[in-house]
């Protein structure tokens, strides 16, 4: 197992580790403590998973020696400014910062064939995945074709940046592109692309990564370390170029009881964005720990990690345990790659045990028994107002925020055969979308319900709302058909209309004439309910934006004859309400095309 292109000390801590007759190679950490460098079982889960990186590609030239010691000897309340090296396992992409990735490597190919040299020799050195999720528009709404009329419409627009990357994925060795209308890319990427454990020619190491969107975090729920970076960092990581960063701070964040009844998700990480930052956590990691883990389950903890660049956090991580497992069997892996995990992390003391003192900078608490009803507003997604305070805080927001005193003037306007006056606090958009929410299954079909009840009462939406349900994969179209809310949803006119970030991202799509025009001439302060609190983002005409937790047979043709993947997948439907993404080498296909 020696390698002269590392040094001893990683060299010494090769071992092989055997899971259903097959055997790996492995960087035991505890070598560390065996050669008496270090506290290895005292550091926190995510330095864990640095020192592994640097252990493993020690090499004396770019990850050093002292790399590893300083690591190894973290002192929670001591960090210092010890720069490391690290080597993420993998780069995943979306299409707006992903696209510049791919043209650069066809400028590498197109240089490399002018020098006469192979240009198959010119690939992504780690895997790469790009997700096409950032290019659907909300332009069509309201209808059961709304999702085809916007999938052509992006279709239309993006033809020749699909070509591109369809070019990209066939050619380029280590390269993968998943579709449009497959879902949101940390939704994939926790269903599907991430494995927990890597494993390349032969040596396991945990799975690690960085993205092209702040929201990377989110994959920080199924104890995979990763974090968002811009489209140069990843590209040099395509290159085989390291990530140079100081050696972190680590907050620990215990948790202990359970969600009480009405509470979701949402309100909990609300309720801890709020925490950290006042806490500050800027640079920093953060782990959860604590007895209340055992209570949240996977998708509730993702959407935590999910928020970690709201709370100002590098990452937002929970390690690996039983919850890790039944995700991993719930959304379709391997039996043997779930023993793997299993394996691999109770090796590398990256198996969360509360027994284990971990030392972190500092630490904060929160009982999750007091967790309450809450929505995100009105500007940012990190502020938190309790939703029994929302009535009197509009007012204080009329005028604290919008500088008046009253409310403006109020126009009358005509649309959809009704009469109305556009006036101040009118909700113009109102979207179920982005990853925060429709990843998460509770979250999705307490939406339904709420809708069920609603439909039950005869409730509609006001025609100047613009209805959109965006959800993160094919799996939650699934489960909630087969819950029967769908049709509940879209009584209320929510359909589906694509599968991407859209509203969140400020592809809400314009809104309908008479709506804009009736709100630029009252000059209104008009709402949205997203997943994104960001008004601007939402849209260009929206003042104040809440969050709240709440195919045409031509394309058909044309997509199915001309995508593939080296690892590729076909999406169908599976007995569980899990992801149901499963290996093939076949063309990509859409459930229902």
């Amino acid at each position: 197992m020696a390698s002269p292109d590392r040094i001893d000390l990683s060299n010494n801590a090769a071992t092989t580790l055997e899971v259903d007759g097959t055997s790996y190679t492995a960087y035991r950490l505890s070598a560390l403590t065996d050669a008496g460098i270090g506290h290895v079982d005292k550091l926190p889960y995510s330095i864990k998973v640095l020192l592994e990186s640097c252990l493993r590609n020690a090499d004396g030239r770019v990850v050093l020696e002292e790399h590893i010691r300083a690591l190894a000897n973290y002192d929670a309340n001591d960090v210092g400014e010890q720069e490391i090296a690290f080597n993420p396992g993998r780069v995943v992409l979306q299409d707006f910062t992903g696209v510049p990735a791919v043209v650069d490597f066809a400028a590498l190919r197109s240089a490399m064939s002018r020098l006469g040299g192979d240009v198959t020799k010119v690939n992504p050195l780690i895997r790469a995945d790009l997700v096409i999720d950032h290019s659907v528009q909300v332009d069509s709404y309201g209808s059961s074709g709304a999702m085809a009329l916007n999938t052509q419409r992006e279709f239309e627009r993006n033809r020749e940046r699909y070509l591109f990357l369809k070019w990209g994925q066939s050619s380029l060795s280590n390269f993968s592109a998943v579709p449009p209308s497959t879902g949101i890319v940390h939704q994939v990427n926790l269903e599907y692309l991430a494995g927990c454990v890597l494993t390349k020619d032969g040596t396991l190491l945990p799975d690690s990564l960085v993205g092209t969107d702040s929201h990377t975090t989110m994959i920080n729920g199924l104890g995979v370390v990763g974090w968002g970076v811009g489209g140069i960092e990843a590209e040099a990581c395509m290159l085989g170029q390291p990530i140079y960063m100081l050696i972190p701070k680590v907050v620990g964040m215990k948790l202990t009881g359970r969600l009480p009844e009405g509470a979701t998700a949402t309100d909990l990480v609300l309720t801890v964005t709020q925490m950290l930052r006042k806490h500050g956590v800027v640079q920093k990691f953060v782990e959860f720990f604590g007895d209340g883990l055992g209570s949240l389950s996977l998708a509730d903890r993702a959407t935590i990690a999910n928020m970690a660049p709201e709370y100002g956090a590098t990452i937002g991580f929970f390690p690996v345990d039983d919850k890790t497992l039944d995700y991993l069997r719930l959304s379709g892996r391997d039996e043997h790659q779930v023993n793997v995990v299993e394996a691999y992390a109770k090796l590398q003391g990256l198996w969360r045990d509360e027994r284990v003192a971990t030392e972190y900078s500092s630490t904060i608490e929160l009982d999750m028994a007091t967790v309450q009803p809450s929505l995100s507003g009105p500007k940012r997604p990190q502020d938190r107002i309790l939703l029994s305070d929302m009535k009197g805080t509009w007012g204080i927001a009329l005028r604290d925020t919008f500088g008046r005193t009253e409310a403006g003037p109020e126009l009358p306007t005509d649309y959809k055969g009704a009469s109305f006056p556009m006036k101040d606090g009118l909700v113009t958009i109102a979207a179920i979308t982005s990853c925060t929410n429709t990843s998460n299954p509770s979250v999705m079909v307490a939406a339904g319900l709420v809708a069920k009840k609603a439909a039950d009462l005869g409730l509609k939406a006001r025609p100047w709302v613009k209805t959109s349900l965006a959800p993160g994969s094919r799996v939650v179209t699934d489960y909630l058909e087969r819950a029967g809310l769908d049709k509940a949803l879209e009584s209320l006119g929510f359909y589906t209309v694509g599968y991407g970030c859209t509203t969140c991202i400020g592809n809400s799509g314009p809104l309908s004439p008479p709506i804009a025009g009736a709100m630029a001439g009252a000059s209104a302060i008009i709402m949205a309910i997203s997943d994104s609190a960001l008004a601007a983002r939402v849209g260009p005409k929206i003042s104040r934006a809440t969050a709240r937790r709440s195919r045409r047979r031509s394309m058909r043709r044309w997509w199915t004859t001309t995508w593939s993947s080296p690892r590729c997948c076909r999406a169908t439907a599976t007995s569980r309400a899990g992801s149901a993404l499963t290996s093939r080498r076949t063309t990509w296909r859409h459930p229902r095309w």
